[in-house]
């Protein structure tokens, strides 16, 4: 039996996997947004963030990579494999050859443009945020501005939240969340991966935001409503910084703070850098391959059944 390359690769039709055809799939997306979990039950539970990420993740060593120095590459978070049932795995490649098929032209366009401009160079920590409404149009922004990683720390899940499900847009489907018991877990882990913590702070050491270089891998922490960043928080991080203001107020509502924030980063990055967007290729296949495997249940059903078709003739013939 031959070597199971890129010839064999074609060979194995995932058309056949499910019976779906490719408009079905765009159907079932509208159905998957109508039934979707909350952003309040997303966030209740550290398994269902889980769920949405799709590829294998990295572990964590000491240094954030398992290996290495953190100053010798950016943080990415995926390794080029996807686990299927009986323990093989799809390289990103494999998914998107077996998902692709079934997915709709102007969708892939729509998943392709997004990943381009993507980035884990700049990520939002929120710290103690009371309001759901606040998390999930912060989630949105995040979304809309290219930045892939969000942080939520330490927020009170016995609290009853009304549903802002309609803030969000589904943003969280599409983001990288992660949830932490404690400012200091968080900060810990995003400084092993290379990032400078930055908390939002209106003392005399702030920094302003316009004289920050955001081509620097940096973790943005915006803090509670009332309260604002923690003690410990402005303690562990790396700096304060600030958002010039010109009113009589002093301070914006902590989504808006959050947006300006965002939007400014992504500006002054495109200004040093040419653009936002930074990862590689590989890494683009990698994270459009997760997109992939995001698009709807039955997409991980194609790669399931592609990964077992493919064992079937790797099996050697008695």
């Amino acid at each position: 039996m031959k070597p199971f390359g890129l010839s064999s690769r074609r060979s194995i039709s995932s058309r056949g996997a499910v019976s779906i055809e490719t408009a079905d799939l765009a159907d079932e997306e509208s159905s998957d947004n109508a039934s979707r979990e909350t952003v309040e039950q997303l966030l209740v539970n550290r398994d269902d963030v889980a769920r949405f990420m799709k590829m294998e993740r990295r572990s964590l060593g000491k240094d954030g990579y398992g290996g290495g120095s953190v100053l010798q590459k950016r943080w990415f978070p995926y390794l080029d494999k996807f686990e299927c049932e009986g323990g093989s795995y799809l390289s990103s490649g494999e998914v998107l050859e077996a998902i692709e098929p079934h997915i709709m032209d102007l969708r892939k366009e729509r998943f392709r443009n997004v990943v381009s401009n993507r980035s884990y160079s700049v990520c939002l920590v929120v710290e103690g945020l009371s309001d759901f409404g606040n998390v999930s149009a912060a989630f949105r922004s995040a979304d809309a501005l290219g930045l892939q990683s969000v942080h939520v720390v330490s927020w009170d899940s016995s609290k009853r939240y009304k549903d802002n499900r309609h803030v969000s847009m589904g943003a969280e489907k599409w983001l990288d969340i992660e949830l932490w018991n404690s400012t200091r877990e968080c900060f810990d882990i995003l400084k092993s991966r290379g990032y400078r913590v930055a908390t939002t702070h209106l003392g005399k050491d702030a920094v302003s935001i316009y004289d920050m270089d955001w081509s620097l891998p940096t973790a943005i922490v915006v803090g509670n409503e009332n309260r604002g960043i923690s003690d410990e928080a402005l303690e562990l991080s790396d700096l304060h910084c600030s958002i010039p203001m010109n009113g009589m107020v002093d301070s914006f509502n902590v989504s808006v703070a959050a947006g300006i924030l965002m939007h400014h980063a992504v500006c002054d990055r495109i200004a040093r850098l040419g653009r936002h967007g930074d990862l590689t290729k590989e890494e683009s296949q990698i994270l459009l391959a997760e997109f992939f495997l995001r698009h709807s249940g039955s997409a991980i059903s194609i790669a399931h059944e592609y990964a077992r078709r493919r064992r079937t003739l790797l099996q050697p013939k008695l």
